[in-house]
């Protein structure tokens, strides 16, 4: 990989801390702003030029959301640019660390996930020398402090990298609020400022995204979402079902007492159609349904259709199991992010990578009712008309990843 030259901002992220610097006594910096603004990859090299810099067999961490993230967003890239450095890489996957060397000198750096609060535990007792968190708007505020903590040797920097989410966020009112008071150098990047990055591409971006997440994804500001979640879409974005397709699947949210929505989709030039549904409300019908009882209803949803992959509710065990049991369809838990999987449905709805078809009246009902909560101080949809939307983000986030080449998901957060 050849990197052809540097913004301005970027020679700033790779040189903050060398000696004559304005900034050199910073202790930590903060990069934000846009996706694909090209802060993460020079982030990543600045950090380790700056350990090798400073320090010989010393210990650092790189950090994300999660390990498998961390070495998509930023080692895939990284570690060809080192290489090219003369740096030498030696990766140990038992161990989660990363040997780098540079003639005689070598330092470890230790690959952590911080995806929820029990993660802080994995990070605990380490002593590191520098730490770099990416994606660090995504991380519980009790492992990146543990994190920071660990950094315990003379000398040691902290490297944030991270897209904006909500103003009330703990990152946004602690750190880049408080950049003087933290002694960090905050730098705030937009798409502008990656050269790499044509004005093409730019403009998918600039498309891919509307409202708040305009704002946070290609303008890099630090704003709260509101109004419905899906705003964009309009009577014209929902065709006719194709007559045939080439392959089919199923996304099911389970309730009881709640409603159950099934969507039916098949495949057809490279775009998934929700095609048909199942929703059954217990409350509006007068009676709950058993196991069994939706498990007909899926068979009748799929009548004598070849689907492959039925991907489910990762909290109905039972349902799951009946599926199993039955034998005919490949049962495969959900991936329940809400957050993740409604910014991954949004962009798949405007990449045209799946459509809802006319024939599923509740998932477009729905649609036109699901909204942001507001007064939360922070991103969380309405626990009201999610059944369909529900069913529709499992398929986006387990499904739909499935496909060779799908990687529009892979960069969404990365800079």
């Amino acid at each position: 990989m050849k990197i052809k030259a540097f913004s301005p901002k970027q020679l700033q992220v790779l040189n903050w801390w060398c000696p004559g610097s304005p900034w050199e006594k910073k202790t930590a910096v903060i990069c934000d702003g846009a996706v694909r603004s090209g802060k993460t990859l020079c982030m990543g090299i600045g950090f380790v030029l700056w350990a090798f810099w400073q320090f010989q067999g010393a210990s650092f961490a790189f950090c994300g959301r999660t390990i498998s993230s961390l070495k998509r967003n930023l080692l895939v890239s990284l570690l060809p640019v080192l290489q090219e450095a003369g740096y030498e890489c030696k990766l140990r996957e038992s161990e989660n660390c990363l040997r780098i060397f540079q003639g005689e000198r070598m330092n470890r750096f230790y690959l952590f996930g911080g995806k929820d609060e029990g993660s802080a535990a994995l990070i605990q007792g380490m002593t590191l020398a520098g730490v770099f968190l990416d994606e660090t708007a995504l991380m519980p505020r009790s492992f990146v402090e543990q994190a920071l903590a660990r950094c315990s040797v003379e000398g040691s920097r902290f490297w944030f990298n991270c897209n904006p989410e909500y103003p009330q966020h703990w990152f946004y009112q602690e750190w880049i609020r408080k950049t003087e008071e933290k002694n960090a150098l905050y730098l705030h990047f937009t798409m502008e400022d990656n050269p790499s990055l044509g004005e093409e591409t730019r403009s998918r971006y600039r498309r891919l995204y509307s409202g708040a997440f305009y704002r946070r994804f290609v303008l890099g500001e630090w704003v709260q979402v509101q109004g419905l979640v899906y705003g964009f879409l309009s009577q014209e974005d929902f065709p006719d079902p194709p007559e045939h397709c080439s392959q089919y699947r199923v996304s099911c949210d389970y309730g009881t007492v709640n409603p159950s929505s099934f969507g039916l989709w098949g495949e057809k030039d490279g775009v998934w159609y929700r095609i048909r549904e199942y929703y059954y409300d217990s409350r509006k019908e007068g009676a709950m349904r058993t196991d069994e009882e939706h498990y007909r209803g899926l068979e009748e949803l799929c009548g004598g259709l070849p689907v492959d992959f039925v991907t489910v509710d990762p909290s109905a065990a039972s349902f799951q199991q009946t599926i199993a049991r039955h034998g005919r369809f490949q049962v495969i838990p959900a991936v329940n992010d809400v957050l993740d999987g409604i910014r991954r449905v949004s962009v798949a709805l405007k990449e045209g990578r799946i459509r809802i078809c006319r024939t599923c009246r509740d998932a477009i009902r729905e649609a036109g009712l699901y909204r942001w909560a507001e007064g939360e101080g922070r991103d969380m949809p309405r626990k009201e008309h999610d059944h369909a939307m529900d069913d529709i983000r499992y398929f986006v986030s387990t499904l739909l990843p499935l496909e060779e080449g799908y990687a529009a998901f892979t960069v969404e957060r990365s800079g």
